[in-house]
């Protein structure tokens, strides 16, 4: 594999371990903010309880996100430094907020929350988790707006002297349509995370019996959280996926393997080939006007296909191919809004029960719940990588190909020994993180303090 190729591969590898974490701690920071929020109000010892327990599993959560984003920061120098050079007048802006802004803001009021059960009075005490939450998302944002600038340049101009892009109106890039539709959709997906980690816990903890009066409240809280959160990320999705029908016109092409342009457009729910050399797939089961409407909102919306975006590429920027992997970006997007059907009614189902009154005994839901805790997971990679492959062979948007932003005094050697070396560390802490967060899921609650004594610190 060649420098480039190792690059990218060593980029995905720990982009994708990083955000398996990211939407878990946005989540559960709102849903753990709501569940103190109870307790505050009402004092009922079990939603103090809950708060703590869930409260561990976040806290767990942000370490290893923290680690993991580290060393993201730190790839731009090592593996990218083209990029960096190029276009680090603008990029670097959102990042740096994230780090000086979202980042501490984060960092210290989690310590606050941790160790200020019995230090700070119970409101503040109560606002330094909504801080924690707040932090999460604010960091989403600053890193959405530099990722989205990928995806859409805007609010910058060209120096003349070096070529390079500069930041000229640092607003545009928190106004860029793509970051408000793909922020949107990042927050929607993250307590999409959260309320079915939250109910895949209290899915098993109501299996064993422990608990059932407390954890049918976080089952029921993360239902009642997950059913219009989905619903409103699938509306979200849709719309992003027209906005970038404008912007990014092959990575709606390429989502579909539509080679010729089309009006109207049908949307096959499964296809056979159809990859770069396949420019006849077979298609299972066409939905006619469908590819019409979700790329354009127009029933009768008209697609272009990949075959003219590249004859329209080759003559803006000059020969070469821009069609992305056609294989990773038809069943990325598929995986994600198939499996996005499928949250949805499980959680109609659990709503259903919750209705019904049967939720805490209804053992197959249970387990099906139990399992249904690796689906968000799956369908924010996939979200990713639809995003991410669609933009190739980019790092930025008609500015910059990806292989003119690798590091030129980083050898291929070099890379594929970061490469090994990252893999190997980050298998070590896949391992230490299951282990962890399936140790304290399975815990039975902690006793709640008595009533004439302080709440402790949130030690472990």
């Amino acid at each position: 594999m060649s420098q480039l190729d190792l690059a990218r591969l060593q980029f995905a590898m720990t982009s994708i371990y990083h955000f398996l974490f990211v939407p878990v701690t946005i989540g559960l920071g709102f849903l753990t903010a709501l569940l103190q929020t109870g307790w505050h109000r009402t004092g009922r010892p079990e939603l103090l309880q809950l708060t703590r327990f869930f409260g561990t599993l976040l806290v767990i959560g942000i370490a290893v996100g923290v680690v993991t984003g580290l060393v993201q920061e730190f790839q731009f120098g090592m593996d990218w430094s083209a990029y960096s050079r190029t276009v680090g007048d603008v990029f670097g802006a959102p990042l740096a907020m994230e780090g000086l802004a979202a980042f501490f803001l984060e960092s210290t009021f989690l310590g606050l929350w941790l160790f200020g059960w019995d230090r700070l009075p119970p409101r503040v005490h109560l606002a330094t988790i909504w801080l924690v939450a707040v932090g999460g998302a604010l960091s989403a944002a600053f890193i959405m707006a530099a990722n989205s600038w990928m995806q859409h340049p805007v609010g910058y101009t060209v120096d003349p002297a070096t070529g390079r892009p500069q930041l000229n109106d640092v607003w545009k890039l928190f106004t860029n349509p793509v970051f408000l539709r793909g922020y949107l959709h990042v927050i929607l997906a993250s307590l999409v995370t959260g309320a079915l980690v939250m109910l895949a816990v209290s899915a098993w903890q109501l299996r064993k019996g422990s608990a059932p009066l407390a954890f049918h409240a976080t089952a029921r809280l993360a239902l009642v959280v997950l059913v219009p959160v989905i619903l409103a990320a699938m509306l979200v999705g849709s719309e992003l996926g027209v906005t970038e029908g404008k912007y990014q016109p092959m990575k709606i092409a390429g989502a579909e393997a539509q080679w010729d342009t089309c009006q109207p457009c049908s949307f096959s729910l499964f296809q056979i080939s159809g990859g770069k050399n396949d420019m006849t797939p077979t298609q299972i089961i066409a939905v006619p006007h469908l590819l019409s409407l979700l790329a354009t909102n127009h029933w009768n919306g008209q697609v272009l296909g990949l075959n003219a975006v590249q004859a329209q590429y080759e003559q803006q920027y000059g020969p070469g191919n821009y069609i992305p992997n056609i294989f990773i970006q038809y069943w990325s997007m598929r995986v994600m809004a198939y499996l996005a059907v499928v949250v949805l009614l499980i959680g109609l189902w659990g709503l259903w029960l919750l209705w019904r009154k049967r939720l805490s005994g209804a053992h197959r839901f249970h387990r099906v719940a139990v399992w249904a805790v690796v689906l968000p997971f799956l369908m924010n990679t996939a979200g990713w990588l639809l995003t991410e492959n669609g933009r190739q062979p980019w790092i930025v948007q008609g500015l910059q190909l990806t292989a003119n932003g690798v590091s030129p005094s980083v050898s291929t050697a070099t890379v594929a020994t970061s490469l090994v070396v990252f893999l190997l560390l980050y298998a070590a802490l896949a391992v230490v993180a299951l282990v962890l967060l399936t140790r304290y899921a399975r815990k039975e609650l902690s006793p709640p303090p008595a009533a004439d004594t302080p709440v402790p610190a949130l030690t472990y």
